[in-house]
């Protein structure tokens, strides 16, 4: 059996005190400084993922910063509290490594981290654009969305999972806008996409009027805050949220019951995997970086998968491949962290409709 571990840290300061609930006493400022000292944890052990062919058992490690500490504290130290936890899987017995949220974001994503443990390390990122591609397709297709005429949208497109979801997609519609901060870095995605599939995209670096005229919007910025808002969205869309931090507001639910908005990369573990850890969703759910950890430990590929800045359309072809192998799939819709039923689904599609009749 092939052991896996995969990280996880505080997305902000309400997280360090669910777990110290003595530590809701203190000021906020006094316990994020005080996050900066902490060790490495083990949060929990992971039991119970089988498939037909293998079966594998694990542990959560836990970095203790902040997301808004590891954009804002100096890189290095970052990285190095990245590597200390990354030690403490070895410790436990892991033979490969899942860096989460933003410790797969940070300094060069994750090729440093990798350089300096003795086990393998992916940040789950290829079977992250797999499972997105595959539910904002479904999604579209029952919000009665054509994909190849929609008006196509990724927010974040220059980074590592934005970029390659627009690959993909270049080649399964006709109308895609690229948007990000850096317009260079667009420019030269927008001339790889034109060399390879032909297609003309749109890029911009001013996302508002963009997002206004999309039908499926894929957002998976590194954003510490919000950057989709009610006011953004035409009746209708969908929008698939990879980012975690989110990137679409929670007002957007409250406000607007004429949008679709699912969580990307959300999977079914196969077997009977007990977390031991609540992360928001029920029991045998995952997220799609849990899941290529898993996976890889399931298949024996004790190898470095997903690093750095580059996805390829072949390594998510193959952790596609061993997905299915190994019996994992696409949840059902969720929507912050709640199921999304056909009859939510249906009901959304109804009152888009009435919407746009109402505007012509």
């Amino acid at each position: 059996m092939h052991r896996f571990a995969f990280m996880i840290h505080p997305l902000d300061i309400n997280d360090i005190t669910r777990k110290f609930p003595l530590a809701r006493h203190l000021p906020s400022g006094l316990l994020e400084r005080a996050a900066r000292y902490l060790p490495p944890l083990k949060t929990s052990y992971i039991n119970g993922v089988r498939s037909p062919y293998a079966e594998t058992e694990g542990w959560f490690v836990a970095c203790p910063l902040t997301t808004r500490q590891m954009l804002s504290l100096p890189e290095k130290f970052v990285i190095e509290r990245i590597i200390r936890t990354g030690r403490l899987a070895e410790k436990l017995g892991a033979e490969i490594l899942g860096l989460g949220a933003m410790t797969s974001v940070v300094g060069d994503a994750g090729i440093t981290v990798a350089r300096n443990l003795n086990i393998a390390v992916t940040t789950g990122n290829s079977y992250t654009v797999a499972t997105a591609i595959e539910a904002t397709e479904k999604a579209a297709a029952m919000m009665d969305i054509d994909l190849p005429r929609a008006e196509v949208a990724i927010v974040g497109a220059t980074g590592s999972i934005g970029a390659v979801c627009a690959k993909i997609l270049a080649r399964r519609c006709q109308h895609l806008t690229l948007i990000a901060r850096n317009e260079t870095k667009l420019a030269r995605l927008a001339g790889e996409i034109k060399a390879t599939s032909g297609l003309k995209v749109r890029i911009t670096s001013h996302s508002r009027e963009a997002l206004r005229r999309a039908d499926v919007i894929i957002t998976v910025t590194s954003a510490v805050d919000t950057v989709i808002e009610p006011e953004d969205l035409k009746p209708g869309a969908v929008v698939c949220d990879v980012a975690r931090p989110r990137d679409v507001s929670r007002r957007v639910a409250e406000m607007r019951d004429d949008v679709l908005v699912i969580d990307g990369g959300v999977v079914e573990v196969p077997g009977n995997v007990n977390f031991n850890f609540n992360f928001g969703y029920p029991p045998g759910l995952a997220y799609a970086c849990m899941a290529e950890t898993m996976i890889l430990a399931l298949e024996g590929r004790i190898e470095n998968f997903t690093l750095g800045r580059e996805l390829t359309v072949e390594q998510i072809d193959i952790i596609n491949r061993l997905a299915a192998k190994h019996g994992f799939r696409v949840a059902g819709f969720r929507s912050f962290e709640l199921p999304v039923s056909e009859a939510r689904v249906a009901a959304i599609r109804e009152r888009a409709r009435r919407k746009a009749a109402l505007a012509r």
